[in-house]
């Protein structure tokens, strides 16, 4: 079910990314953007895909109790009893409406039902916020500050996602640039600002580092330390690629934008395995009960003492400066026209070398 979760998590974003980024272009005048053409399939497949991946969280529920009361009436219950199962209701319903009215459509057609999905698509995004973790631990402040991470991540992944994927040609990418640059780094910082306040709906973030005892504090730092890489990708492709553009009008930039979707989708999957551990509350009884995250255990066997610190020393110091390396490669790669596969295989370095050195750090 872990796996099963990761996936699902990590499906479902990408379904609400794909369904936003659809829309939003179709909306965006075509001297503005690439020739794009998306698959009819594809759109049914992300609408189809948020009503089954979103139900897995009801399903979880089910698995718990259905050995004492059984199957049908427990589900019928945590549909009809429980929040998480009446979000569900009405996101499927929504879902199936949807679904039912792109069949006959083509959104090139006209502006009015790219607007009419796009409508559809946020009222799916604030339903997945109603339902959220962070709504269920203070409702208004939950949703809405759910709402907004969520939506900004999938704006600006899901444009991203729609013109590497599904563009004919890369014509106009420079007046694509002019637009969609503002737009990522209003969503980056969205991201950002959302992010954190989260992050304090299940921590106070000075115990940032006490937190990485726990399987949801090495998971967070992961996911934080995968989104650097990220950042360096959306340097290229907003502000490197915009001037070899300019010097070869010629040149492609599809297949970087590709390999920054990708790293996305691994983003993604870290968030979806994110909300398949237990966040902090109170956290040593938790480590007494349940003891340490296995990764944590591996740097820092025995007994722990909390608060821990972080301390780095000169073996941690210089992995940070190899880490710092394999980023800086990641551009070097784009600037000196390597194989662009190096450029993925910088960032997994990055990562693990970054990672050993904060884990090395704490003390």
């Amino acid at each position: 079910m872990f796996i099963a979760g990761i996936v699902s998590e990590a499906l479902l974003y990408s379904c609400f990314s794909v369904l936003l980024g659809s829309f939003i272009m179709n909306l965006i005048p075509k001297t503005a953007r690439p020739e794009i053409s998306i698959p009819k399939s594809v759109l049914l497949a992300a609408t189809l895909g948020i009503a089954i991946f979103s139900f897995l969280p009801v399903l979880k529920i089910v698995l718990y109790l259905y050995e004492d009361l059984g199957l049908a009436y427990t589900l019928q219950s945590v549909l009809t009893n429980f929040d998480v199962g009446k979000t569900w209701i009405s996101t499927g319903l929504i879902s199936m409406i949807l679904f039912i009215y792109l069949i006959p459509i083509k959104l090139e057609q006209k502006p009015l039902i790219s607007l009419t999905g796009l409508i559809f698509t946020l009222i799916l995004i604030a339903n997945l916020g109603w339902s959220s973790h962070a709504a269920s631990l203070s409702k208004f402040a939950g949703f809405l500050t759910h709402t907004a991470h969520f939506l900004a991540i999938t704006v600006w992944v899901g444009i991203l996602s729609v013109v590497s994927w599904f563009s004919r040609n890369h014509d106009n990418w420079l007046n694509f640039l002019k637009w969609f640059s503002p737009v990522a780094v209003l969503c980056l910082l969205t991201t950002a600002i959302t992010g954190i306040s989260l992050m304090t709906f299940h921590m106070e973030l000075t115990e940032y580092v006490n937190v990485t005892a726990i399987s949801y504090g090495q998971t967070l730092l992961i996911k934080h330390l995968a989104i650097i890489p990220l950042l360096a990708f959306a340097f290229v492709n907003s502000f490197l690629i915009r001037k070899r553009l300019k010097n070869d009008p010629l040149y492609n930039p599809l297949p970087w934008a590709k390999l920054e979707s990708i790293i996305v989708l691994v983003v993604f999957s870290i968030t979806g395995a994110l909300g398949q551990v237990s966040p902090p509350h109170e956290l040593s009884r938790m480590v007494i009960a349940e003891g340490s995250s296995k990764l944590f255990s591996f740097f820092h066997p025995g007994v722990i003492s909390f608060p821990l610190h972080f301390s780095p020393g000169i073996v941690s110091v210089s992995l940070f400066i190899v880490a710092f390396f394999f980023l800086a490669l990641i551009i070097i790669t784009f600037i000196k026209k390597a194989p662009k596969v190096l450029s993925l295989l910088m960032s997994l370095l990055f990562i693990l070398t970054a990672y050993m050195g904060f884990m090395l750090s704490v003390s």
